[in-house]
Parts: C-alpha cells; sequence; structure tokens
C-alpha cells in the first residue's frame, strides 16, 4: 500500500477515526527535506501493513496545517485512536521514523 493523500475532506475518516496508528506527514513539494522523506515513506507504507502512513500538503491544506499546529517541515507525527502519541521535526533517517512506530 502506498501513503495516502489526505485533505480536509478526507481527514476524519482517514486519520482521526482510523483503526490502524497513523504516521502522518505534513509537507510540500518546495521542501528539501521533504522531498528526502518522501521514498522513505513510501517503503515503510508497503512494509507495514499495521500502520497507515499519509501525507498532507500544507500548501493545499493551511487549515490542517494550523490545527496541528505544525510550524515546520517536514512534521511527522504518529496518530493512535484520534490522539497525537509521538511527533518529530525535520528529515529523519529511516530507523528514526520506525522508532516512533
Amino acid at each position: 500500500m502506498s501513503a495516502i493523500h489526505i485533505t480536509k475532506n478526507n481527514f476524519q475518516e482517514e486519520v482521526l477515526h482510523s483503526d490502524k496508528p497513523v504516521l502522518l506527514d505534513f509537507w510540500a513539494p518546495w521542501c528539501g527535506p521533504c522531498r528526502m522523506v518522501i521514498p522513505l515513506l513510501e517503503e515503510i507504507a508497503k512494509e507495514r501493513g499495521d500502520i497507515k502512513v499519509a501525507k498532507i500538503n500544507v500548501d493545499e491544506e493551511p487549515e490542517l496545517a494550523n490545527q496541528f499546529k505544525v510550524m515546520s517541515i517536514p512534521t511527522l507525527m504518529v496518530i493512535k485512536d484520534g490522539k497525537v502519541v509521538r511527533q518529530s521535526m525535520g528529515a529523519r533517517p529511516k530507523s528514526q521514523i520506525l522508532a516512533m512506530l
């Protein structure tokens, strides 16, 4: 499975009401560190069926970025049962992203 593109229209269903933990990436196409993280997230999405990997483009969905007080991108969050349980800012190696789960 690949990462899911999240908008305000599918956010409730795909993230808040997910039956699996969600690894959520706040990113933008112009962000160099974001582009470094995207292939790692796609790998994780394919390897881990026990989680959901999702991406929010902060330029297209500024309301969601504001809701989560995203000040820097990339910002990664792990959301379980509708609550943020872990968060990190900046590009990270795959091992550190996996350690968040």
